[in-house]
C-alpha cells in the first residue's frame, strides 16, 4: 500500500484537534488506514546514511507521521485529502460539493490536439485552479501529490504524466502536438540553457530521477509537446516541464495538463489534483474548465459529475454480517464521503449512493458495502462461522490428497511445496519438452522471466528444489501433491486445474526400483490391483517414450484404459541442465481418476 508522509503538527492543525500517537493510531484504524511509523526528517536521513541518533537535535525536529493508505484511495495521497477525509469521518466537516466555474462571462481556455499525437501519447485533459494561494507547506504537498500519483496510478508516467504551470506566464489557446525531436527546442525546468529534445534525452541519462522515464518516448520518431499561442513550450511529457511556466509560491493561477495513453486514468488524475487543492482557491472547491478539441470534437474537462449506485440494504447487511437500519447505513456512508438516501423499490429497500469525483475507487455495490463495514467498525462485527452447503466438510479431493500425503511420508519421502508459476525454459526446454502452445497458460505481463507460465508438470519444480539442496545426504526422497494447470476449452475460464502426485528419488544409483515400488504402493493404498495389459479392471504399465526420461527405462501408467502418469529414470541431459550430479528416478501421475 502507498505510504504518505505528513507533518504531525500540520495535520493536527488541519484537523483542528491534537491527538496522542495512540489516539491517532486508533482513529486511523477506524478510518481504514494505518499509522505505520512516527519519525522525524532527521531520523529518516540518519537511517538512510546509517548514522547514529543525535539526541541533542531530536527535540527540535518536526515529527512526521507515515500513514499507509489503500492503493485505490488516490484522494488520501496528500495531507489535504487525509485531513478532509478524517474531518468528514469525525463529523467536523460536510462532504464538499465540487463545481465548475461559470465561463459565460469569460472565454474558456482551449487545447487543440494535433492528429500526430496518436502516434505516441494521444490524450490530454486540462483544468485551471484560479486564485490559488500557496504557502510553503501547500506547495510541497502539491508537488508531492504529483509524485505519488506518478508512482502508482500513472504507472511511473507511462499511462499519465502531470504538468503544472503558472498560467499568468502563458497565453492561450494551447496546442498539443507530436514533432520530430530535432524540431523541439526549449529551456527545461531548473535549467538556463536551451536544449533540443534530442539533446535533452542525452542530458537526462545522467539524472537519477528523470533517466527512468526516458524510455517511454526515446525510441519514438516524434515526441509529444505542448505549446501556448506564442509557441512557448509548456512541457515535453512525460519527461520535463518548461522553465518559462514554472510555478512558484507567488503563482495565483495554475494550469494543469495531463497527457496520457489511458484517458480514464487521465481524468481520475486530473480530478484528484483539482479536488485536493481547489480548497485553496478564492472560490473554494470551484475549478475552471478547459475545452479540449480533438479531430474537431470538443470535450470539456475536468468532469466533476457524481456517479450513483443503488445497493440493496439486504446485500449490505448479509455480506457484512450485521443488521443495520437503512438510515444507519446512510449515516455510515456519509462518514466515508459517500452521500446517500433511502429509496423504496417495490418490497425492496435500497440505498442510492452518490460517489463524488474524489471517490473513483467506488465501482460496484461491494465497494459501497466495504465502506459501510469500515465506518461501522470491523471490530464490532460479530464473529460467526460461515454457512456452507457442504456443512463445513472438507472437499473430497483435498481429503484424499491429505490421506495420500500421509502414506507417501510414511514410505520415507519428504514433502516439498514448489511455485505454481515458472519460466518457459524450466517448464519445457530444461525437461526436453517443446511448447506446442496448446497446453500451457502463459502469463500476460510477467514481472520477471521466472514467472511467465503456469506449470504443466510438477517435475521441474522438484528438480529445481533438488538442485538447491545438492549437499543434502543421499538418498534424497521428495514428493509433492499439488495442482498443475492445463488449457481446456470446455472450461469457462479456458483452463483447468489437475491434482497430481509426483515423487523423486536421488542417490548414487538411479533407484528405479524404488520409484516403481512407490507406484505399486500407491495403487495398493487406493485399492487398485494389477491387471493384464489392455484390460480395464485395474492398472498396468507399458513402455513409453517421454523425453524427460531415459530411453528404455520408463513406462506409462494406465488405469481404466487411460494413461494417468509416467515414471522412469530422469534423462541425463535434464539432470545436467538442472546441475544435478547424481542419477534420479521420478514419477508423476493424476490422482483425480481414483476418486
Amino acid at each position: 500500500m502507498p505510504t504518505v508522509s505528513v507533518g504531525r503538527d500540520l495535520l493536527f492543525a488541519a484537523l483542528e484537534q491534537s491527538f496522542t500517537d495512540e489516539e491517532f493510531d486508533e482513529l486511523c484504524f477506524d478510518f481504514g488506514i494505518e499509522l505505520d511509523e512516527v519519525t522525524t526528517e532527521g531520523k529518516i536521513i540518519r537511517k538512510e546514511k546509517h548514522l547514529e541518533e543525535d539526541a541533542a537535535t531530536e527535540g527540535d525536529e518536526e515529527w512526521i507521521y507515515k500513514i499507509e493508505v489503500p492503493a485505490n484511495r488516490y484522494d488520501l495521497l496528500c495531507l489535504e485529502g487525509l485531513a478532509r477525509g478524517l474531518r468528514v469521518f469525525t463529523g467536523k466537516e460536510e462532504v464538499p460539493t465540487y463545481s465548475l466555474a461559470d465561463m459565460s462571462s469569460r472565454a474558456m481556455l482551449k487545447m487543440t490536439v494535433k492528429p500526430e499525437t496518436s502516434l505516441i501519447r494521444p490524450f490530454v485533459v486540462c483544468a485551471v485552479l484560479r486564485g490559488i494561494t500557496f504557502t510553503q507547506a501547500r506547495y510541497n504537498s502539491f508537488i508531492d501529490l504529483q509524485d505519488k500519483l506518478h508512482q502508482n496510478l500513472c504507472r511511473k508516467r507511462t499511462l499519465v504524466a502531470i504538468g503544472t504551470h503558472d498560467l499568468d506566464t502563458l497565453e492561450g489557446p494551447f496546442t498539443y502536438e507530436a514533432l520530430p525531436p530535432s524540431e523541439i527546442k526549449f529551456v527545461p525546468l531548473k535549467q538556463t540553457k536551451e536544449f533540443s529534445a534530442q539533446e535533452l534525452m542525452e542530458f537526462y541519462k545522467s539524472d537519477m530521477k528523470l533517466k527512468k522515464f526516458l524510455h517511454i518516448i526515446e525510441s519514438s520518431p516524434v515526441y509529444p509537446v505542448i505549446y501556448d499561442s506564442k509557441r512557448r513550450v509548456l512541457s515535453l511529457p512525460p519527461i520535463i516541464n518548461g522553465a518559462h511556466s514554472a510555478i512558484t509560491l507567488k503563482t495565483k493561477n495554475v494550469f494543469i495538463e495531463c497527457t496520457a495513453t489511458d484517458l480514464t486514468k487521465a481524468k481520475i488524475v486530473l480530478n484528484t489534483m483539482v479536488t485536493m487543492f481547489s480548497q485553496y482557491c478564492d472560490q473554494k472547491f470551484e475549478v475552471e474548465p478547459v475545452e479540449v478539441i480533438t479531430d474537431g470534437k470538443s470535450n470539456v474537462y475536468p468532469d466533476l459529475s457524481c456517479r450513483t449506485f443503488e445497493v440493496d440494504v439486504s446485500y449490505i447487511n448479509e455480506t457484512i454480517g450485521v443488521q443495520l437500519k437503512p438510515m444507519e447505513i446512510v449515516g455510515y456512508l456519509y462518514k466515508m464521503q459517500l452521500p446517500a438516501k433511502v429509496i423504496k423499490s417495490g418490497d425492496t429497500t435500497k440505498i442510492r449512493v452518490t460517489a463524488p469525483p474524489t471517490r473513483s475507487d467506488v465501482l460496484h455495490p461491494c465497494d459501497v458495502m466495504e465502506d459501510v463495514a469500515i465506518a461501522f467498525g470491523f471490530n464490532r462485527i460479530e464473529k460467526t462461522v460461515p454457512k456452507s452447503h457442504t456443512q463445513g466438510k472438507e472437499q473430497t479431493l483435498n481429503h484424499f490428497s491429505d490421506l495420500l500425503r500421509e502414506q507417501i511420508a510414511l514410505a520415507g519421502f519428504t514433502e516439498v511445496l514448489t511455485w505454481i508459476l515458472g519460466s518457459n525454459m524450466e517448464n519445457f526446454t530444461m525437461v526436453n519438452r517443446e511448447d506446442d502452445k496448446k497446453k500451457s497458460v502463459q502469463i500476460g505481463n510477467p514481472r520477471t522471466s521466472d514467472f511467465e507460465v503456469v506449470r504443466t508438470s510438477l517435475l521441474p519444480g522438484m528438480l529445481k528444489t533438488l538442485a538447491h539442496n545438492k549437499k543434502t545426504p543421499r538418498p534424497v526422497k521428495l514428493f509433492e501433491v499439488s495442482d498443475v494447470v492445463l488449457l481446456d476449452s470446455s472450461k469457462d475460464v479456458g483452463a483447468g486445474n489437475r491434482r497430481r502426485l509426483a515423487a523423486l528419488y536421488c542417490d548414487q544409483t538411479s533407484g528405479f526400483e524404488v520409484i516403481h515400488g512407490l507406484v505399486d504402493r500407491v495403487m495398493e493404498i487406493v485399492g487398485i490391483s494389477r491387471c493384464p495389459v489392455g484390460q480395464t479392471t485395474g492398472y498396468y504399465i507399458k513402455p513409453s517414450q517421454e523425453p524427460e526420461y531415459f530411453t528404455g527405462r520408463q513406462a506409462n501408467i494406465f488405469y481404466q484404459g487411460f494413461s494417468i502418469g509416467t515414471f522412469g529414470i530422469v534423462h541425463p541431459e535434464v539432470l545436467q541442465r538442472f546441475d544435478i550430479p547424481d542419477p534420479c528416478s521420478a514419477m508423476e501421475l493424476e490422482i483425480e481418476p481414483f476418486l
